[in-house]
């Protein structure tokens, strides 16, 4: 279960302005709960773990038996934003760092960009595997992955034809409406629904997420009980409740001390696509109005490489968001050397991890020496069940925080500036005004 330390900020916050924000948290908390806030018609995530039914873990699990019974052994997932990123995150964190996971298919992404050196190396990797494709997207119609989709649709029917092709496509789509429901139904692809509900930062414990990861060879039950007991767990309203602490803390940060940045740190490249997971889920929920902390991450030891000496030294506009493994996976001893010509014969007998954790320390002392308040996360280990938790965590946490902000946490009207001009100068039809005026501006 997740667990969090705000010692890291004892030395620059003042018990009675903490009192202040804890009690903005609990006003926020009411209005999560209840369902009275902005943007309440897409708060379905919040139910989400302890209402999701039998029937979809086993049609997830029939999906992964039908492509593994096929030899499938690349799974392109196509999906943009949250469409992606919850499930990359969970596959980059549980699988190991090089060798593929034995019985399950590689899955791969696509879709998240538009770049033609990318989509043709895609093809040139398909042409040397049996491959799947699961297709995410709401309407069908958002350009990175429709562009991606079409041409990997093409693929597959070319090289398996377009009755086998249909077996090997799984569409992650609305209900009832949108081109890709109409053209699943059109094509007889196996089907799963995005929620109404459900907006795409929070769906990773939708089938949005857990086909992919299932069908990668992991535990989706497991990581439902670990959402399940999350969801349970932060239902109260405490001073003890760890979303309730978060969600305050951030925002007396920034409001009284004037901390813009918010930088999630990890110190396990496996948690590195957590912290892309959680920019979107926090940019994109608090980012409006001219309001909101900027998510930013880090991905320690190998940043205070790079980034460190900003941290320590530069504008003091930041705090830090540890997300700590308190167990590591695997065991490695460093040993001893006759020669000691690197000098570290003092750290013979001694774990990685061990030195990992003296990093993380050393540096939590130097980065509050520095003026940086530090918040801690922690979770046991890496696994499902952990990772159902801290999902669950922070979808609850950025919902109160958003509230304290007094904003909607769930809408992004930002999200189409850019869609808009991107289809006029693309000569997208119905959108020659704008076409007209923004060649003009060029």
């Amino acid at each position: 279960m997740v667990k969090i330390n705000l010692g890291g900020c004892s030395s620059f916050v003042k018990d009675a302005e903490y009192k202040e924000f804890l009690n903005k948290a609990f006003t926020a908390f009411d209005t999560l709960e209840s369902g009275s806030g902005a943007g309440n018609d897409f708060i379905g995530w919040k139910n989400l773990p302890s209402e999701t039914p039998e029937c979809l873990l086993k049609e997830c699990e029939a999906v992964r038996d039908s492509w593994n019974a096929k030899g499938i052994d690349l799974v392109v997932t196509i999906g943009i934003g949250g469409s992606y990123l919850g499930a990359r995150c969970a596959i980059e964190a549980l699988s190991h760092n090089f060798l593929p996971k034995q019985g399950a298919p590689k899955v791969v992404f696509a879709g998240n960009n538009l770049s033609e050196e990318y989509l043709a190396e895609l093809i040139d990797y398909m042409n040397v595997k049996n491959v799947a494709c699961i297709v995410i997207s709401k309407s069908g119609t958002t350009t990175e992955p429709a562009v991606a989709f079409r041409i990997v649709k093409k693929y597959l029917e070319d090289k398996y034809g377009a009755k086998e092709a249909a077996e090997r496509i799984v569409a992650v789509t609305d209900a009832k409406k949108g081109a890709l429901k109409t053209l699943s139904t059109q094509e007889g692809y196996k089907t799963f629904v995005v929620p109404d509900n459900v907006g795409g930062r929070f769906s990773v414990l939708t089938p949005v997420g857990l086909i992919p990861i299932a069908v990668a060879g992991f535990d989706v039950r497991a990581m439902i009980q670990g959402a399940k007991d999350a969801e349970k767990a932060l239902a109260s309203k405490s001073e003890d409740n760890p979303a309730i602490q978060y969600a305050a803390m951030r925002n007396l940060l920034h409001k009284n001390y004037s901390k813009a940045v918010e930088i999630l740190v990890t110190y396990n490249p496996k948690f590195t696509y957590l912290a892309e997971w959680w920019k979107q889920l926090y940019g994109e929920s608090e980012g409006k109005d001219g309001k909101g902390i900027f998510p930013a991450s880090v991905t320690n030891t190998a940043d205070l490489h790079s980034m460190g000496q900003f941290i320590q030294e530069g504008s003091r506009v930041m705090f830090e968001t540890v997300v700590n493994i308190e167990n590591s996976n695997r065991e490695v001893v460093i040993g001893q050397d006759p020669q000691n010509l690197d000098q570290l014969n003092y750290l013979a007998g001694k774990h990685v991890e061990h030195c990992n954790a003296m990093a993380q320390l050393g540096t939590k002392i130097a980065h509050i020496d520095g003026g940086v308040p530090q918040m801690q996360v922690s979770v046991e280990c890496i696994n499902e069940y952990n990772l159902g938790s801290l999902f669950y965590f922070f979808e609850f946490s950025c919902g109160i925080s958003a509230y304290v902000l007094e904003i909607n946490p769930f809408n992004q009207p930002g999200v189409e500036a850019y869609k808009k001009n991107m289809f006029a100068l693309l000569n997208k039809p119905g959108y020659e005004e704008q076409s007209e005026a923004i060649r003009k501006r060029l």
